[in-house]
């Protein structure tokens, strides 16, 4: 009789019973989820790690003689390469999640006792994946062409745990870009021109050689202490107050996307 009793309001109630999902299980689920739709995904991901392979042929075969005829400049770009792969894997991230905005699987996830940032995290996290392990394969390539690294252990800890820091940050814009996008079409040509900051750094030349209204912007941009930072682990450089402006440019970049993402997912999905 108890039990009947007790039973009867979620009955009359016509709704099924939900208990929350607890701990990380919703974001490991997501997980999971991205990272199969990336590996389903596979012209993407041998994009994201060709072109900037490409990219760095091109100016360690091509352009390195004329800037460096001494072939050092090898060990000036690859820094900057690296950036450029961190941020071409990770403006799929916008596409991926516009898709998701487009097709309506997010309303789908309403019904579900799930945090609203779930979603977004689990696009994240793959994207880092993806991304360390395509860094990985660049800095190797870049081994092979020439780039001889003077880095320590220590050096070689900081360099990862900037670049996956740098990897976080920019995925989460994207991630909130492709939330704000109204198609993946448009999330994909807001991203990419996200992608043209790392030419108006030191990532390829000095900024003292380029013109003298150029300079301010691209010393005072969050590529350049990042790039500057990376270059002088690697190749044992001093460094000044480079990494401070490097990791707080990043943490500022991640603070604004994780606000604006959030308030963007609970806005269109509907969530208060």
């Amino acid at each position: 009789m108890n039990v009947v009793s007790a039973a009867a309001p979620a009955v009359a109630s016509g709704l099924p019973s939900r208990s929350a999902v607890r701990g990380l299980t919703a974001e490991s689920v997501f997980v999971a989820r991205s990272m199969r739709h990336s590996l389903r995904d596979g012209e993407s991901l041998l994009m994201a790690i060709l072109l900037p392979v490409i990219l760095m042929l091109l100016f360690t075969w091509v352009f390195g003689g004329a800037i460096d005829p001494s072939g050092a400049y090898v060990d000036y770009v690859v820094p900057g390469i690296i950036l450029i792969c961190a941020g071409f894997g990770a403006s799929s991230t916008a596409v991926y999640v516009a898709d998701d905005m487009r097709t309506g699987i997010i309303d789908r996830f309403r019904t579900m006792p799930l945090r609203a940032s779930a979603v977004l995290t689990g696009h994240v996290v793959a994207s880092l994946l993806r991304n360390l392990v395509a860094t990985a394969i660049v800095i190797g390539v870049g081994v092979l062409v020439g780039f001889r690294p003077e880095a320590s252990l220590t050096d070689w800890i900081g360099v990862a745990a900037l670049i996956a820091l740098y990897i976080l940050a920019i995925t989460y814009l994207f991630a909130a870009i492709g939330l704000a996008a109204g198609s993946p079409e448009s999330a994909n040509g807001y991203g990419f021109a996200l992608l043209f900051l790392p030419y108006l750094s030191s990532a390829f030349v000095p900024v003292a050689s380029m013109p003298g209204w150029l300079q301010p912007i691209a010393r005072n941009q969050p590529i350049t202490p990042v790039v500057d930072t990376i270059r002088g682990l690697l190749t044992d450089a001093s460094l000044e107050s480079e990494p401070w402006w490097a990791v707080g440019w990043c943490l500022v970049i991640l603070a604004i996307a994780v606000g604006w993402g959030s308030w963007l997912f609970r806005r269109k999905s509907g969530r208060r």
